[in-house]
């Protein structure tokens, strides 16, 4: 009789430890809730080729000056009319981190706008500067409004590389904004105007003439 009641006992308490415990088991569907949701939700933070190396997909011209894609660089050149010129991206972004490279020759003074919207050849946003040295390349300036926000530090005009690539990466949050070039840091900006806007992605020549930059491997990530 004693030797039934043990073998009865054991069954039962293995019978018990087979089945999860009430922590067990919330934890075991948490992490299928997890998974699934991982799953189910839209992948973000992947970088997107904003220029495909072969045309011009995906971009506007605004303007009269030159466009165009050779031995899989984009390059805008100044045309015949010397004034501003933009190619903006088709789609809007807001938070965002872009990396861009570019080359500069003969004046080189251009740059990177973000948040903007272009009438004709007038922008309205944000330019992150791509000047000759000396002149705030990675600056933060506000066209047809507040102009300069963010200058860069006379100890940084030598970061950049005239007649080299150049490596810049712009991100913007809300209402914060930091840039970079060759990696380091040339501006922050925390602005309640900027993170109210959106809008495309363009890049400029300025009026002028005799300006011709080269941009490669543009890429973006959404935030």
């Amino acid at each position: 009789m004693i030797k039934h009641n043990l073998i009865v006992l054991l069954t039962a308490a293995a019978s018990v430890s087979c089945q999860p415990s009430g922590n067990d088991q919330a934890a075991q569907d948490t992490t299928n809730s997890a998974t699934v949701s991982a799953e189910e939700t839209p992948s973000s933070g992947t970088a997107t080729a904003l220029f495909n190396g072969k045309n011009l997909d995906g971009w506007t011209i605004h303007g009269t000056e030159k466009w165009y894609v050779k031995d899989g660089l984009l390059i805008c050149e100044s045309g015949p009319d010397k004034q501003y010129g933009y190619l903006t991206t088709d789609k809007s972004y807001k938070d965002f981190d872009l990396t861009l490279e570019f080359k500069q020759s003969a004046d080189g003074n251009s740059g990177v706008f973000f948040r903007s919207s272009v009438d004709g050849t007038k922008v309205t946003g944000w330019q992150v500067e791509v000047a000759p040295p000396g002149h705030d390349t990675g600056g933060i300036y506000e066209s047809y409004g507040r102009e300069w926000l963010v200058q860069i530090p006379e100890e940084k005009e030598n970061i950049l590389k005239m007649g080299e690539w150049n490596k810049m990466r712009i991100v913007a949050n809300g209402d914060e904004v930091t840039t970079y070039l060759n990696g380091e840091q040339m501006a922050h900006l925390v602005d309640d105007k900027i993170g109210k806007a959106d809008g495309s992605i363009a890049l400029q020549i300025h009026a002028g003439g005799g300006i011709k930059v080269m941009w490669r491997d543009i890429e973006l990530k959404t935030l």
